[in-house]
């Protein structure tokens, strides 16, 4: 066991003392009759936040063929918050982190405020390493809600100093500024918690190849200044899939004996979702499947893991098929190579080559009221910095969609049922209609934990 037994601070108030000094269950027969039956070496949780039966549906037809995770579905989740039908991710973040329902906004405290015990904070208790491993930034409400606890998921830089002192030995993901001596909402990081981890024996790392040399048994890796980009993008940056940074999660956690948890959250299918971008959702998916491809493929050779996959909300209420019509054409999202913002950033200044770019990175011959849709966009956009929410993208990402025939709902979460998947040592005891707060009780459980 290399990690050492500690104080974890959680924010600024609770202190826990590290146990299980002894060596766990491995995956040699002989040894693992000596562990208690419910108790499970690694645990790994992955998210693809935003992902429902829609996603996976529309999913399975732009592959061609059923996905990693069908074989793997158990059954379904019910989302919603203490406070409201339909979940923010803060609150869906919080159950699956505590197995206590929460108010929208809120990152693992009651709706009082009460601080609440976590299943990575319960793993650290047993001695086990602990990972997170996110493609949004690690301040973010999901990756937050696991190591972290704060009143408000906007106050985002109260959260890294938190992620330090829970002694997270692999934190890979975006949200450099928030680690940096920045401005950062009017409010002054004063410390420079990158040089702190570094003193605390991390490694860190800014891109994809220096990743790849990380040998240690700590990383910090973060490698966009907020969020990471969306997979459709991400070949214009030096940034790692999160498939690749799964993997050197796993590689660098595995060697503590005493096992580990492990969070993966394919964090932008979320996002598009909320944009309506319908391509960078499918592909985010395919990201988002490649890492479950690893893990799985982890899981199958140690044999003492528990893998458990669900998405914490439906995003954009999002649907199979559209506007009156008995088909879908999900294929014509495999033609489209960039996101919808990146699009409109090659647009020139009078979007007098709308047409041309559209055809370029979609492969889609622009009708004249489509290209004056997005011409009306840009006059009702002005000459603001291009962001996901603004109009042109979404002018775009919208008329991609009807050619798709996916239709959109709202630009918000909504409170459908999300599927859940498990596999591994235990994933039995996921089978059925569950509570979003069941799956942390759940994990908890496998790990011999104690929650709230």
């Amino acid at each position: 066991m290399f990690k050492k037994t500690a104080s974890i601070v959680l924010g600024t108030s609770i202190l826990l003392t590290s146990v299980g000094m002894g060596v766990h269950a491995t995956t040699n027969d002989k040894e693992a009759k000596t562990t208690p039956k419910s108790s499970v070496k690694n645990v790994i949780m992955m998210v693809p936040d935003g992902y429902s039966t829609a996603y996976a549906t529309n999913y399975r037809w732009y592959k061609g063929k059923e996905s990693t995770m069908d074989p793997l579905l158990v059954g379904m989740v019910r989302t919603h918050s203490a406070n409201t039908e339909v979940t923010d991710s803060a609150a869906a973040g919080t159950a699956y982190a505590t197995g206590v329902k929460t108010n929208n906004g809120m990152v693992s405290v009651t709706p009082q405020g009460k601080e609440l015990k976590t299943v990575l904070e319960g793993a650290e208790s047993k001695g086990k390493s602990t990972g997170l491993v996110v493609t949004s930034s690690l301040t973010d409400a999901t990756p937050a809600a696991f190591s972290s606890h704060v009143t408000d998921r906007n106050n985002e830089v109260a959260i890294p100093s938190q992620i330090l002192s829970n002694n997270v030995d692999v934190i890979l993901g975006g949200g450099k500024d928030f680690f940096l001596p920045e401005k950062l909402g009017g409010k002054q990081i004063n410390q420079n918690l990158v040089e702190k981890a570094k003193k605390q024996g991390y490694q860190y790392v800014e891109t994809e190849k220096q990743l790849a040399n990380v040998k240690g048994n700590k990383v910090l890796g973060l490698f966009a200044d907020e969020g990471m980009s969306p997979e459709l993008d991400r070949e214009t940056t030096k940034e790692p899939s999160l498939a690749t940074m799964t993997t050197k999660a796993l590689d660098t956690l595995k060697k503590d004996k005493d096992g580990f948890f492990l969070m993966v959250e394919g964090s932008q299918i979320d996002w598009a979702g909320h944009s309506h971008d319908a391509a960078r959702a499918m592909k985010d998916a395919e990201s988002f499947e490649k890492a479950v491809e690893e893990v799985v493929k982890f899981a199958k050779k140690d044999g003492n893991t528990l893998v458990v996959i669900a998405g914490d909300h439906d995003t954009g209420g999002m649907s199979v098929g559209g506007y009156d019509q008995y088909a879908t054409k999900v294929d014509i999202l495999r033609n489209v190579t960039a996101s919808a913002p990146y699009i409109e950033s090659k647009f020139n200044k009078d979007f007098s080559n709308v047409k041309e770019v559209v055809k370029q990175y979609t492969k889609l011959d622009l009708t004249d009221e489509e290209v004056q849709r997005i011409k009306d966009a840009k006059q009702s956009n002005g000459d603001q910095p291009i962001k996901d929410s603004d109009n042109v993208a979404y002018t775009i990402s919208n008329i991609i969609s009807e050619r798709a025939l996916i239709g959109w709902t709202s630009k918000a979460h909504t409170g459908t049922d999300v599927p859940l998947y498990a596999y591994g040592k235990g994933a039995q005891s996921f089978s059925g209609l569950k509570q979003n707060t069941d799956i942390a009780n759940l994990l908890a459980k496998a790990m011999n934990v104690k929650l709230n």
